[in-house]
């Protein structure tokens, strides 16, 4: 028995939670220094810099940088698959406003990229390890496959070959697009570049439409 009333399960406990909060604050750190210099330029002691520790007390959590960017990877495909969740739940994607379609996709999507700076940075670089990038391909391959099931329902005279060059066509408009808004300053001059990217998105998806309904 403790001699302090205090079970070993209890500390235990404590100490998981505390090594749990010292890891979201590494991973937090190497986001911005991800973002703010790239993969290849990170260091672990520019990340332990980052996250006001030792690069000793860093190396306690993880060996390299490479398993700070797999831990990394790995929160960041959970929020996306989050944030793709929330931007495509079903609704009426035949009869719903295009208008309000592209503001319900897009909102929480830019959100997203807006509060992980960082994400960009770890999966859009050409020298990431290919095991990191595939980290996320699941969910890309599902965003596609979310996309063309748009196009379907409300240009059902498309062929399968036109929704899947159409779907690709706009997610790589709105990923080219991306970085206009994140570095915008938020207020006007952020609002005005996500109402560009809406309208560029909207003159596509009215065109496939059209395409659709021919």
């Amino acid at each position: 028995m403790s001699g302090d009333g205090e079970s070993g399960t209890g500390r235990a406990v404590r100490r998981q939670a505390r090594g749990e909060r010292r890891i979201a604050q590494i991973l937090d750190a190497a986001a911005g220094v991800l973002a703010e210099l790239g993969y290849e330029a990170a260091t672990t002691n520019k990340i332990a810099a980052a996250a006001g520790i030792s690069p000793g007390s860093l190396y306690q959590f993880f060996p390299n940088k490479e398993a700070i960017a797999e831990a990394l990877a790995d929160r960041f495909t959970a929020q996306m698959g989050g944030a793709h969740r929330t931007a495509f739940t079903a609704g009426d994607l035949a009869a719903e406003p295009l208008a309000d379609l592209i503001d319900r996709i897009v909102d929480p999507l830019l959100a997203f990229n807006i509060a992980n700076p960082g994400f960009k940075a770890l999966f859009a670089r050409a020298d990431m390890p290919s095991g990191l990038t595939a980290a996320s391909r699941p969910i890309q391959d599902a965003l596609l496959g979310r996309v063309e099931g748009i196009l379907a329902a409300r240009a059902p005279g498309l062929t399968a070959d036109d929704r899947t060059r159409g779907a690709r066509v706009l997610i790589q408009v709105f990923k080219a697009l991306v970085p206009l808004v994140t570095e915008a300053d938020p207020g006007d001059e952020r609002d005005t570049m996500v109402a560009e990217l809406k309208r560029v998105l909207s003159a596509y998806m009215t065109a496939l439409e059209a395409q659709g309904r021919t």
